[in-house]
């Protein structure tokens, strides 16, 4: 069994790595409009928060996974 986990693990931890460089994304409305500014900190501010919006809901599930997955192995 753990060597199953450590596959999951390992899988996970590879799909996150890998998109590491691709998530600094935007609408093309808000690139247009960022891309035209000199100091460009207020794209780099967009990019923040863009991230962190999407990192909250993969923490949530994640933590609820552990939750279960806790409870389950208790049984």
């Amino acid at each position: 069994m753990s060597k199953k986990y450590f596959v999951f693990f390992f899988a996970v931890l590879l799909f996150f790595g890998v998109g590491v460089d691709e998530v600094s994304a935007q609408c093309s409305m808000c690139r247009a409009v960022l891309q035209s500014e000199e100091g460009q900190t207020t794209a780099k501010g967009i990019n923040n928060g863009i991230l962190y919006l999407m990192a909250i809901p993969y923490l949530l599930v994640g933590l609820v996974g552990w939750k279960v997955f806790r409870i389950l192995k208790k049984n």
